[in-house]
């Protein structure tokens, strides 16, 4: 009699180690589209996604970049107005996504701390489509 308990007991943890505790990836099997940010420049400077896609940013650069939504300098356009979370500041070797991109629309972003016209090779676009 006392095997049964055991046996219950052991398949309960195994279940329960199977089950919700692993993260899961992108909603859908989508991929998420990276943007590298580097001294000379972003690369893509374009990416497309699909609504409810979300994009990677990624500083490679030896200083900081405070990437923001345009324009500039009150960040209030399309993507800020959908309340999509901006990538803010990276320092070097960081990385963050965006929030979900969920609109059909065009979101242009800069680095706030050397915005355009100067800045122009810190800024790019992402088009959800």
């Amino acid at each position: 009699m006392r095997a049964v308990p055991v046996v219950v007991t052991l398949a309960s943890l195994v279940l329960a180690a199977a089950c919700g505790n692993s993260p899961s990836g992108p909603s859908g099997g989508q991929n998420t589209p990276t943007m590298t940010i580097s001294s000379t420049g972003m690369s893509p400077a374009q990416v497309t996604v699909a609504p409810g896609g979300r994009v990677l940013f990624v500083n490679n650069d030896t200083r900081g970049h405070d990437m923001e939504w345009d324009p500039h300098p009150d960040h209030q356009g399309p993507c800020t107005l959908a309340g999509v979370n901006p990538p803010g500041f990276l320092t070097p070797g960081q990385s963050r996504e965006t929030g979900n991109l969920v609109n059909v629309q065009s979101c242009g972003f800069h680095d706030h701390d050397n915005p355009p016209p100067g800045g122009t090779r810190w800024t790019g676009t992402i088009l959800v489509r």
